[in-house]
């Protein structure tokens, strides 16, 4: 528990910072890389149900509410459900944003949801069984999943050695199979990150022990030639590297 009240005090002092970097659109990893491939999985909300599940600062609960879906938004960081709603305003597509941790989903009712979605969450959660679970009791029969997350391959905080002339070169100072907590700084934040380094395969079972089916696996790339937004430098690394991976499932 005092990990868990340590992580929150760090997400309530970055909220601003984290508002800042992500906007109303995302960063730009989201809106080139994996918003595209989240949104496929996603498929038609108008009219569904759907929890963004540790929504953050609420950018992608407020795309969704405007695209009819009728969605909750719980975050376990005060401050950064507090900047959603002040995103939110008299936006008539309104978002139930709710400070509640997706580990325990306690204001979530059973079976009430069509559509759960976890947004660069996973990876941060030591209680990844129960967060799954979790999700998985809030959904209807047959609802789904879609879950987003860094890719445990490339996730390492100090990032790439380096990119240079088509190729890239990471240091590891450990096993890719040891499952472990980490800590590190991150782009232009002020206090660090808590995040949990697991392989695919522990994720991959954690889902089926959950209750889920898989029914699609994806490492999201940009392709040639590139949004006129990157500069090449930008291109080269969002083309070598899958900085996520995208699960869509299923409750059985």
């Amino acid at each position: 528990m005092k990990r868990h009240r340590n992580t929150k005090e760090l997400w309530d002092r970055k909220a601003r910072e984290w508002d800042d970097w992500i906007g109303t659109e995302g960063d730009t990893n989201r809106r080139f890389q994996s918003d595209p491939v989240l949104r496929e999985m996603l498929g038609e909300l108008d009219g569904r149900t759907v929890l963004d599940s540790g929504c953050g600062t609420g950018y992608l609960a407020l795309r969704m509410a405007e695209e009819g879906a009728l969605v909750i938004g719980v975050d376990f960081s005060a401050k950064m459900i507090g900047i959603a709603r002040e995103r939110a305003g008299d936006n008539p597509h309104r978002v139930d944003f709710r400070v509640d941790s997706s580990s325990v989903l306690e204001t979530v009712e059973d079976g009430s949801i069509d559509v759960v979605v976890s947004n660069y969450v996973l990876m941060d959660l030591p209680e990844l069984d129960a967060a799954l679970l979790e999700s998985n009791r809030v959904l209807r029969p047959g609802g789904r999943m879609v879950a987003v997350f860094s890719h445990p391959c490339f996730s390492d905080p100090r990032g790439p050695e380096w990119v240079e002339n088509g190729s890239a070169q990471f240091r590891w100072d450990f096993s890719y199979f040891d499952e472990r907590e980490r800590e590190g700084e991150w782009g232009p934040f002020s206090t660090t990150f808590i995040s949990y380094h697991r392989p695919l395969s522990t994720y991959w079972r954690s889902f089926v022990a959950a209750g889920f089916t898989v029914l699609d696996f994806q490492e999201p790339v940009v392709e040639p030639p590139g949004p006129a937004e990157m500069t090449p430098e930008q291109f080269e690394r969002y083309r070598l590297l899958p900085f996520s991976v995208a699960f869509h499932l299923e409750k059985k």
